[in-house]
């Protein structure tokens, strides 16, 4: 029975090499263990000194002080936090660039055209193009037209619908003017009229 073992016939030597495979995996395994502490603390701080304590803490406490280490690193990566602080000022920057009503400094819609908070007016139709334009603009920015200071906004209304024409009638029938028409004189007028010709004829 004892042949079937080969080399391995005495048991000193199995628990011996069983021993040694234990410990050179528990080394491997807290080797690897130490090494990832350093490159996940690394990942989560710049800090050289809490590095140092990280991969100290596992050293000597292995497997306890890697648990340790799992509850005291930080929530988030330095590539998390670089992302984070983008979104974030991403958002100000949003909020920062959003219009405000310039009578009640309230935030509106560019598009928006009267405040829904205060009513004032925000756009006017430009004289030029015709588009809208926001009342504190200087010019026009679409044809570069002045705006008029004080100039109130002209709004378009649809065109009066015009009623039909009634059909055109005829003309009615004049009677024919005479060729020629005496008008009667007056005796007053009539001797005025004589006078005046015998005036004008020498020797009358």
């Amino acid at each position: 029975m004892l042949a079937l073992w080969g080399p391995f016939s005495d048991w000193e030597e199995v628990i011996m090499l069983v021993v040694a495979l234990a410990a050179s995996y528990w080394a491997i395994l807290w080797l690897s263990a130490v090494i990832w502490t350093y490159r996940d603390m690394r990942d989560r701080g710049s800090d050289a000194l809490s590095q140092a304590v990280a991969v100290l803490l596992v050293l000597v406490f292995n497997l306890p002080g890697l648990v340790l280490y799992l509850i005291l690193r930080p929530h988030e990566t330095l590539g998390e936090a670089y992302v984070r602080n983008l979104e974030t000022e991403a958002m100000l920057h949003e909020v920062n660039e959003q219009e405000v009503c310039y009578a009640c400094q309230k935030h509106i819609r560019p598009d928006f055209a009267y405040c829904p908070h205060c009513r004032t007016r925000l756009q006017e139709a430009c004289a030029n193009c015709g588009k809208p334009i926001n009342l504190n603009w200087a010019i026009c920015a679409y044809c570069g037209r002045e705006r008029l200071a004080g100039a109130m906004p002209t709004t378009s209304r649809p065109a009066a619908t015009r009623a039909p024409a009634a059909p055109a009638q005829p003309a009615p029938a004049t009677a024919p003017a005479p060729l020629l028409s005496v008008t009667p004189l007056s005796p007053e007028a009539g001797a005025s009229s004589s006078d005046a010709a015998s005036g004008d004829v020498p020797g009358l």
